[in-house]
């Protein structure tokens, strides 16, 4: 019986090439330098106004705080060319119609995918699901597991963790198809509920080179999101030179 050699894992930058930090004052260059350095992926972190117009604003998931100086979403798009799109959308609206026309946006601009949508929201993420299916768009849509707990109650942060280390529950509810999890609940509880169900697991935002070259093991996950592209990118590439060596 032959064995099943496991996917290449594809990388996403979340800000900025070279693994340089960057603020949102040139995440257009940002965009150009991830996508002229070769990554897979280009995640945007979507943010909608209140007139409805669509901005860009990287957040930091651990302190749960965003940066200044949004920058408009459709300039952005027009900039990833031919890497895909990671919307992680930042917003929510009632039926999920906001977030679908989100979709259609980048969609119209950027051409076939598949590209991923992720969303904390279970509806959103449903919403998301079913209008892709209906419209048989090339479409992965994950639910987002793991955020910060920074001021809440410490019974209130105990349950918000015990929910996300066993989150089938609200994984099932959202229909999706890609769980995108921090890489300390991945390593803990998601990556095997993710393959025991059968979906693609994301993993963010893993920086240091350890966990980099941990995450980046064909078969351990789908997609990664990183700070650090250019160093994910040089890691994954001395994976597949030592695999090729005699």
């Amino acid at each position: 019986m032959s064995r099943r050699i496991p996917r290449r894992v594809l990388i996403s930058a979340h800000r900025g090439g070279a693994g340089h930090e960057t603020t949102n004052e040139n995440t257009l260059q940002a965009v150009e330098l991830a996508v002229a350095e070769g990554v897979d992926y280009v995640e945007l972190d979507v943010q909608r106004r209140a007139d409805g117009s669509l901005v860009v604003l990287h957040d930091d998931p651990e302190s749960g705080t965003v940066t200044a100086d949004p920058v408009r979403y459709d300039v952005l798009l027009g900039a990833l060319g031919p890497a895909r799109a990671h919307l992680d959308l930042k917003f929510g609206s009632r039926d999920g119609g906001a977030e679908i026309d989100a979709v259609r946006q980048a969609l119209a601009v950027l051409g076939p995918g598949p590209h991923v949508a992720t969303t904390g929201r279970v509806r959103s993420a449903r919403a998301l699901r079913e209008w892709a299916d209906a419209e048989g768009v090339d479409l992965k849509v994950g639910i987002s597991i793991g955020g910060t707990v920074a001021g809440k109650p410490l019974r209130e942060q105990a349950r918000q963790r015990w929910a996300e280390l066993f989150a089938w529950p609200k994984v099932a509810s959202s229909r999706a198809d890609v769980i995108a999890a921090h890489y300390a609940l991945a390593f803990f509880t998601l990556r095997r509920l993710a393959r025991r169900r059968g979906l693609d697991l994301l993993v963010w935002t893993p920086d240091h080179p350890l966990l980099l070259r941990y995450w980046l093991r064909p078969g351990r996950a789908w997609l990664v999101t990183t700070n650090h592209p250019a160093r994910a990118l040089a890691i994954r590439a001395r994976r597949g030179a030592d695999r090729m060596a005699p």
